[in-house]
C-alpha cells in the first residue's frame, strides 16, 4: 500500500512541533494514540470531547497535539463520566476553572454541590433497594413455606 507523500509530510510536520516542544519546555506533549492508549479510550470519544468543548488539543496540520492540561482534563472527564455526570455537567465544571485557575472556588462549591446531591439521591434509592428487598423477602418466605405444605400434604 503505498502512503500519500502529503500525509507523511504532515504526520512529519507534527512530529517536528512534537520535538520542538519538548525541547523548549519541560511540557510534556501527547499524541491521540498516546492518550487512546493510556486511559483505553477511543481516538473517536476524544474527537467528540474535543467537538464538546472539553478537550482543546493544538493542531499541526490534521494532527492533533494534546498538552499536559489536556491530558488533566481527558481524565477529569472519564472519572466525572464513571460517576454519571453527563457531558454538559462536565463542561460546566470544567469551564469554571477560567484560564489561569481563577475559578478554582467556584469549582470546587460546585463540586460539593454535585456530591451532596449524588450522595442524597444514592440514600434515598439506598432506602428504596433496602425496602423492596424486605418485600422480596417476605414474598419468598411466603412462597418457601407454601411450598414446604404442599409437599407435606
Amino acid at each position: 500500500m503505498r502512503r500519500d507523500p502529503s500525509l507523511l509530510s504532515k504526520t512529519g510536520e507534527a512530529q517536528a512541533f512534537v520535538d520542538e516542544h519538548r525541547q523548549q519546555t519541560d511540557d510534556r506533549v501527547y499524541g491521540i494514540t498516546e492518550l487512546v492508549n493510556e486511559f483505553g479510550v477511543t481516538a473517536r470519544a476524544i474527537r467528540l470531547y474535543e467537538e464538546k468543548g472539553l478537550l482543546s488539543p493544538r493542531r499541526v496540520g490534521t494532527a492533533r497535539i494534546f498538552l499536559r492540561r489536556d491530558r488533566a482534563r481527558l481524565a477529569l472527564i472519564l472519572r466525572a463520566k464513571d460517576l454519571g455526570s453527563s457531558l454538559d455537567e462536565i463542561k460546566q465544571y470544567l469551564d469554571l476553572y477560567g484560564q489561569h485557575g481563577e475559578g478554582r472556588r467556584a469549582q470546587l462549591e460546585y463540586v460539593v454541590k454535585k456530591t451532596t446531591q449524588a450522595m442524597q439521591e444514592l440514600r434515598d434509592k439506598r432506602v428504596q433497594i433496602d425496602k423492596t428487598i424486605a418485600e422480596l423477602k417476605l414474598i419468598c418466605d411466603s412462597c418457601e413455606e407454601q411450598l414446604a405444605a404442599r409437599k407435606r400434604g
